[in-house]
């Protein structure tokens, strides 16, 4: 296997600022709600592996269980930092974020709900699609001192 980095580390990407952007969609569809702005980032057999552990595959399920829930729950809009983006080829990029929520009528983040995101993202036909979500709870386990880092670091984020 090659040693290759893709796309080369001292030149600007445009692909890296396309998997940025399409992470950016996707945190704005969940902001406003809108299930169907999320699922259509997705490729059509992508995946979505939630916080508390659901499964989602596929375009149609994503968007239908999206819209439920958004029916059925206040969702907290997300405040997120990139932390990288890795080409594992010129197709397909992995994105890491860190995430915090906002619940409704607090103006600050809820330690309880921060995540660490990651995002597989393949190119086909030319764009690029998310073929796997995942949003793991960050809640360090016997480690609080490192669920007050991440809360800080994102509180820098908040308007």
């Amino acid at each position: 296997m090659s040693s290759q980095t893709f796309p080369p580390q001292n030149s600007p990407s445009t692909d890296e600022s396309e998997v940025r952007t399409l992470y950016r969609q996707l945190l704005d569809g969940w902001n406003k709600r809108n299930a169907d702005a999320m699922a259509v980032l997705f490729a059509e057999d992508g995946d979505i592996i939630g916080f508390d552990g659901s499964q989602l595959s596929g375009r149609a399920e994503i968007a239908s269980t999206l819209q439920q829930i958004f029916a059925d729950h206040i969702t907290p809009p997300y405040v997120s930092k990139v932390r990288g983006v890795r080409f594992l080829s010129p197709e397909a990029a992995i994105l890491r974020a860190v995430v915090g929520m906002v619940p409704a009528g607090q103006s600050d983040l809820d330690p309880n709900l921060n995540a660490i995101q990651v995002l597989v993202a393949a190119k086909q036909d030319g764009k690029w699609r998310i073929v796997l979500f995942q949003n793991t709870p960050a809640q360090f386990h016997g480690r609080p001192e490192l669920v007050h880092e991440l809360t800080e670091e994102l509180r820098q984020l908040l308007d």
